[in-house]
């Protein structure tokens, strides 16, 4: 079915069943999962650049997450990247088309129609910048 998942994590559980998702697509054709965690950094004035986890936070998130999936017989490589508040809907889909994924898998926060209509988010804008089928996670 496909090959190659790219699953959009953050640390939230939206992102665990999304995982377990990526998990089930992977297994059906012996496919490989990539992970992929953005830091997302708001701009401060006087401060600059401002993350709402520490790099070891990330980092230990994505290890968790790609150890879950090896130990479940997939293979599976991530990756955690720096991006700006706002810009992580375009940072996915460039990676799912850098590493030519077949599809994108990510979680959605549940945000209300209204809440999600005036601040957009990160699903929606992915589903709207890519080619690449994506599976949106509640």
């Amino acid at each position: 079915m496909y090959e190659k998942v790219l699953v959009a994590i953050d640390r939230s559980e939206n992102s665990k069943r999304a995982l377990a998702a990526a998990h089930k697509l992977a297994s059906l054709s012996d496919g490989e999962v990539r992970v992929l965690h953005l830091r997302e950094q708001e701009v401060i004035p006087r401060m600059g650049l401002v993350a709402d986890e520490s790099p070891e936070e990330a980092h230990l998130w994505l290890e968790s997450a790609v150890d879950e999936l090896r130990n479940a017989g997939v293979k599976a490589t991530g990756e955690v990247r720096n991006t700006i508040y706002g810009q992580a809907a375009r940072e996915i889909v460039a990676d799912a088309v850098l590493h030519d994924v077949g599809v994108i898998v990510m979680g959605s926060r549940g945000r209300s129609d209204l809440t999600g209509l005036l601040l957009g988010s990160t699903a929606h804008k992915v589903i709207h910048l890519t080619d690449r089928p994506v599976l949106v996670v509640r």
